[in-house]
């Protein structure tokens, strides 16, 4: 190996967490939680922006979390089944690992599917929109995956297969992820810092596109799921962790890759379709821009109108204890005066 090249190259890193009395506290984990809380942060700003209730948006994401956690795991445990299972379920492999999610394996599809039903039972029970939920907090999403990304660093795992490239991963040659048959000093593609940056780029792009567009009624939960499978797709083809393999039209790929293919095209569908039964009316976009299912609006906001409405015409009353003044009846009381004058004699001066 080219000494320049290594020099240059990411290096392993030398420490994957530490110890708080009797419980390890993992860097792959703290990525995770950071993840989350900088995805949420981003999430809560575009709420607010949207007039969402405060903190109503921390109280949706809970469900989505808890149920995107453990469809996350349930994804990887499936596509990757060798580690658990063993190669073709023969029964060789550790069941327990199934619950160490410390060690690494969350698959970012069951964590969407399952955070999805979260989310629509949550937005069910607090009256709103999951499609205006999905577009706030995609670009969250998508920066809370490019942090996670970053664990996968300190865990030594999801690399690719070897390189020459400058920016090649080191891995320790006596980690248990280090390639069978590969040399020592061996550089590998850093595939999840490839995804990092690809994520951290589709956030920018994004909030972009957003601000001079405005992606409503699930417009930019759509434009999220078209950017990370078309890079998702391409970077999962480099790498070379055991995963499930799935023939399809004579090609042999992984599972992870049909999933980005499909996915693709589906957002593709879907954004076509969203285009083109936009908005057409001021009415029709208000009500796109609402995070609120009809009918489940404040009611505060209308109570405050009314009261207001009311107290306006008591002041009114107020001003005039007589009521509004009737033209007809004020024309009478002058036509009296002016008959009574006529039939009146004419007082004589003294």
């Amino acid at each position: 190996m080219d000494g320049a090249l290594t020099t240059a190259a990411i290096p392993a890193p030398i420490w994957d967490g530490f110890d708080l009395g009797p419980v390890t506290i993992h860097a792959y984990a703290l990525c995770i939680v950071a993840g989350m809380i900088a995805g949420l942060w981003l999430a809560s700003r575009r709420w607010k922006a949207r007039g969402g209730p405060e903190g109503s948006l921390i109280d949706v994401s809970i469900w989505a979390i808890i149920f995107g956690l453990v469809g996350a795991r349930l994804y990887h445990v499936v596509s990757s089944p060798d580690a658990y299972f063993g190669p073709n379920f023969d029964g060789t492999g550790d069941l327990t690992k199934i619950w160490r999610v410390w060690e690494g394996g969350l698959g970012i599809w069951g964590a969407v599917a399952l955070g999805a039903v979260g989310a629509w039972i949550a937005c069910r029970r607090y009256g709103f929109k999951i499609s205006a939920y999905a577009d706030v907090v995609a670009p969250g999403v998508l920066l809370a995956q490019a942090i996670g990304r970053l664990g996968n660093y300190f865990n030594q795992e999801l690399f690719g297969g070897p390189t020459t490239a400058p920016w090649g991963l080191q891995v320790s040659a006596d980690h248990p992820n280090f390639p069978a048959g590969a040399l020592e000093g061996t550089l590998f593609h850093p595939t999840f810092a490839y995804e990092m940056l690809w994520s951290l780029l589709g956030v920018a792009l994004l909030l972009l596109i957003d601000r001079r567009l405005q992606l409503r009624r699930g417009m930019m939960l759509w434009s999220y799921v078209a950017w990370y499978t078309a890079g998702r797709t391409w970077i999962e083809m480099l790498r070379i962790d055991d995963a499930e393999m799935i023939t399809l039209f004579g090609t042999t790929q992984r599972l992870n890759v049909w999933t980005s293919l499909l996915m693709l095209l589906i957002a593709i569908g879907f954004l076509i379709y969203l285009g083109l039964t936009r908005p057409k009316t001021a009415e029709a976009e208000a009500e796109a821009d609402s995070v609120w299912r009809a009918g489940r609006e404040p009611i505060e906001e209308t109570a405050t109108e009314t009261g207001s409405t009311a107290e306006s015409a008591a002041s009114s009353g107020a001003a005039d204890p007589a009521g509004p003044a009737d033209p007809a009846v004020d024309g009478a009381k002058v036509n009296a005066a002016e008959t009574k004058k006529v039939a009146d004699p004419v007082e004589k001066s003294d």
